[in-house]
């Protein structure tokens, strides 16, 4: 596989992956504070994801030049998951699902700002087409759904947090200095549960841990192993073999593969037409696979 197809099958599983945070994390935004959730989840992912660099990489003392990138992209990942939360407690899950949709858009304009990063014709087509094959899912294609979408203070809370993962994506990329992904992941989650720590000391203190529900603790689990240590080496990964945009386009995907999570929880199957939708989803990644390796995206995605 070249690089770049490695870096859409990262990208590939990490939709899936993060899927499942979603339903998860809608329910338990309101039992623990999102600071001291959000430390706990950083702290659990920086222990694995170090084992992981241990055990593979290794982790050399040049990894350490420069921490302060750590710290910018920690503080960067640890807004996006804090508000994502926050905006949770209030935001019903398919207005925030249709925030999270302008991701990949702020990203491709973070890309320019920071990298240069230029969005092709092909790709702005793809963009906007996997935008509407997103919102075509969330809203279960309900045109009264869609038109009855209100902007409230969870959704701009989880709107800035959106805008913070947009930009984490070009900077990674922008910051990077040949370490491996999985210790450069290490380093930024190791910065980013210091972050929440030192930000949310009075939430951690005030969280009775010992009995809190037993759904918190799954969630926990689940979005530590895979909804941020699984997923933080694999954006860091293809951040690093494609364009930002192309990256964060893969966000679209996240409708569909709630379906399927939907579906194996054994909740109603949605109807055939809400899967026009997914299949706008996979057109719109077919049309950023095509033309991997012209000279022109070659161009894109170099330093």
């Amino acid at each position: 596989m070249t690089p770049q197809a490695r870096g859409h099958l990262a990208m590939l599983i990490f939709s899936a992956l993060v899927a499942g945070s979603f339903s998860l994390g809608s329910m338990v935004a309101n039992e623990i504070a999102p600071t001291a959730f959000n430390a706990a989840r950083f702290a659990i992912a920086a222990v694995l994801i170090g084992i992981a660099a241990i055990a593979t990489t290794g982790i050399s003392r040049d990894a350490a030049r420069a921490p302060w990138r750590y710290l910018v992209l920690g503080g960067l990942f640890g807004t996006y998951f804090v508000l994502m939360f926050y905006g949770l407690k209030t935001a019903p899950p398919v207005s925030a699902a249709a925030v999270f949709t302008l991701t990949p858009v702020m990203s491709a304009f973070a890309a320019w700002v920071l990298l240069r990063q230029i969005t092709t014709t092909r790709m702005a087509l793809a963009l906007t087409v996997g935008a509407v094959g997103a919102l075509w899912v969330i809203f279960r294609a309900d045109w009264q759904a869609f038109q009855a979408f209100e902007i409230g203070v969870g959704e701009i809370i989880y709107f800035w947090g959106c805008a913070a993962h947009a930009i984490y994506t070009p900077m990674v990329r922008r910051l990077n200095r040949g370490e491996p992904a999985v210790v450069f992941a290490f380093g930024t989650l190791v910065a980013g549960c210091l972050i929440l720590t030192f930000w949310g000391w009075s939430d951690i203190r005030a969280t009775d841990w010992a009995n809190l529900p037993g759904i918190v603790w799954v969630t926990l689990i689940y979005i530590s192993l895979f909804a941020t240590a699984a997923s933080f080496v694999l954006v860091q990964f293809a951040a690093l073999c494609l364009p930002s945009a192309k990256v964060m386009a893969y966000t679209y995907l996240i409708p569909s593969w709630v379906i399927l999570w939907e579906i194996a929880l054994g909740r109603p199957a949605p109807t055939a037409l809400v899967l026009v939708g997914a299949a706008l989803t996979a057109v719109a990644l077919l049309l950023l696979l095509k033309g991997e390796d012209s000279p022109a995206n070659t161009a894109a995605i170099s330093d």
